[in-house]
């Protein structure tokens, strides 16, 4: 299937790339400019989408969690860690005060499984850089239900997805009620 995306680059069905190194096949991510590049919402929803395979499917999510930016020992703490999660999860956020719409919330994490560190990815391209308003407004349980991510994670994968989109919203309403 030959699909271009919103920059009219190609997007190549990832089964085409298994023959390609993985410290390279970071480029398949659509929008990614440079190897450290992370990719947008929708250019994640629109290659997820044309992969037909859930074997593609995982090798793309396990892609996107290895193009997170690394996160500091240090924030590797008891306080950063996501709890209700069956992985190890960390969440660090950084809070912007004076954004044009409310306090900004931006995300760095890490989790000590692959599969994990690509669903963090998919909600960083989700919420990270959003206002906190945008944040609460956000459904992330729908987007993971409908790009098929529930029916193909263990129970446990999605209970901690949902406990890490839960945290992040909890930090963009302790934003709020810090800027009120």
């Amino acid at each position: 299937m030959d699909r271009c995306g919103a920059n009219g680059t190609r997007r190549v069905p990832f089964a085409a790339l298994r023959h390609v190194d993985l410290s390279v096949a970071a480029l398949y991510i659509e929008g990614a400019t440079d190897i450290g590049a992370m990719a947008n919402i929708e250019d994640i929803i629109g290659n997820f989408s044309v992969l037909d395979d859930w074997d593609d499917r995982y090798r793309y999510l396990i892609e996107l969690g290895r193009e997170l930016p690394p996160l500091a020992e240090s924030a590797h703490s008891d306080a950063n860690k996501v709890q209700g999660c069956a992985s190890q999860v960390w969440l660090d956020t950084t809070v912007r005060p004076n954004g044009p719409g409310g306090p900004v919330l931006s995300f760095l994490g890490d989790s000590d499984a692959h599969i994990v560190r690509g669903l963090i990815a998919i909600l960083f391209a989700l919420y990270s850089g959003q206002n906190a308003r945008d944040i609460l407004a956000i459904d992330a349980i729908q987007l993971f239900e409908g790009m098929g991510l529930r029916e193909h994670l263990t129970p446990q994968r999605s209970n901690g997805f949902r406990s890490l989109v839960e945290r992040i919203r909890s930090d963009a309403r302790a934003a709020l009620a810090t800027a009120a």
